[in-house]
This record gives C-alpha cells, sequence and structure tokens, in this order.
C-alpha cells in the first residue's frame, strides 16, 4: 500500500472528520442556496479552530465561585480577518463566531477573464496593521492570482504576520502561492485535482460566490 504524498510546505490540511463531512455536503450540486450557506458557516467556524491554533495568550488573573487564579485569554483585537470579496464574506460570519473580538479588513479582487490577472477595486483595514495578525479569507484558492495578490497589498502594511484559510486549493494555486509568498501559511480542508482551462478547481464545487448568493 502506497504512503500518502506528503504536504507541500507550510500548508496544512484540515482533516477533521466533522469538516471533511460538511465539505462534501457543500460539495453536492444539488445543495441548496440556504444549504450551502448554512454548511459554510458552520465549516468556516472549525476551521478557524486550526488557523488560531498559535495564537499568543496572556495570562490574567481572575475570581472564580472559590478563589483567586492567573488564567489564559487571548486578545482577539489582535486579529484581523480579512476577507477577499465577495466569496470571502462566506466565511466571516463562521470565523467571527469564534473569535469575535477580532477585526475584519476587506479587499476587492476581480479576476480578468482573459489574462485570469487579478484587479484591485477596493481596499479597507484596520489601524494600526503593524500590531495585528492577519488571516486572508477566500473559499478557494485556485490559480492563486487574487490571493498572491492580496497577500502582496496586505504586506505593505506590514502586519505582524499573514496566514490563508480557504475551503479547497489545488497544486497550481498552492505552487502560485508559495513562490510569490513562502513565509504564508495556507490552511485548507481539501487539496483537489487540478485547474480546468478556465480556472476553476476540479473536482471542487463550482462557483463559491455564485452558490453562496445564489448568483450565476
Amino acid at each position: 500500500m502506497s504512503k500518502p504524498s506528503p504536504l507541500p510546505a507550510n500548508v496544512h490540511l484540515i482533516d477533521h472528520p466533522l469538516v471533511q463531512h460538511k465539505l462534501t455536503l457543500m460539495r453536492n450540486k444539488e445543495a441548496s442556496t440556504n444549504s450551502f450557506r448554512r454548511l459554510l458557516n458552520e465549516l468556516s467556524s472549525l476551521m478557524a479552530y486550526e488557523v488560531t491554533r498559535d495564537m499568543a495568550t496572556q495570562d490574567v488573573e481572575i475570581e472564580t465561585p472559590l478563589e483567586t487564579m492567573t488564567a489564559k485569554m487571548i486578545d482577539g483585537k489582535k486579529l484581523v480577518f480579512v476577507s477577499i470579496l465577495r466569496a470571502g464574506n462566506g466565511i466571516l460570519d463562521g470565523v467571527l463566531s469564534v473569535v469575535p473580538g477580532a477585526r475584519v479588513g476587506h479587499i476587492g479582487l476581480y479576476r480578468d477573464p482573459k489574462t485570469l490577472e487579478a484587479v484591485e477595486y477596493y481596499f479597507k483595514m484596520p489601524k494600526d496593521m503593524q500590531e495585528r495578525d492577519v488571516v486572508v479569507v477566500d473559499p478557494m484558492l485556485a490559480t492563486g492570482n487574487s490571493a498572491s495578490a492580496a497577500v502582496t497589498r496586505l504586506k505593505q502594511l506590514k502586519p505582524k504576520s499573514i496566514k490563508f484559510l480557504c475551503l479547497l486549493t489545488c497544486p497550481e494555486g498552492i505552487a502560485a502561492m508559495h513562490k510569490a509568498h513562502p513565509d504564508v501559511a495556507i490552511f485548507t480542508a481539501a487539496i483537489d485535482r487540478e485547474l480546468n482551462d478556465h480556472g476553476y478547481i476540479l473536482p471542487g464545487l463550482g462557483d463559491a460566490g455564485d452558490r453562496i448568493f445564489g448568483t450565476q
């Protein structure tokens, strides 16, 4: 029996059974818009636990019903979830349910249908980004052009760290991100087979934005 191929450097596959189960339900073309959106919310919250696993904590003194103790707490305000519009917004509710104190940034990018290159049309971030850890969210890391462009733009603000969280990716997307930003860790629920000629992941789940918002 052959061993599974090792993961590419800096790629974290979130293979928890609940994550994989919900992803399978989302892939099904018969899933309704309502069902897809609900599953994405649930899946995003589960994945948030993994992407924030190494968040810094600080000691605080609290009173339990019985005595005083020193306990650990995180400073959620130091974390920024950056959504790549529009599909990234589908992930925000889930991750914010886990870290409600996090700040949120938005970057608007569209993919030129001829060149498949990313074009920026919107950029809005919290203040003091130099003090913050950033998690960029987008359901798909396909060609990697939009993700790489988003990270390049964010690096101009010099945040403490940047991670990338997606539901699906593929070897081409990982290679593109790694080439442009080898320091950025990728967290994903699946590494699919390949891209097709139109830049869609196969077998994938279709266009995530259309399935979240019920558009075509």
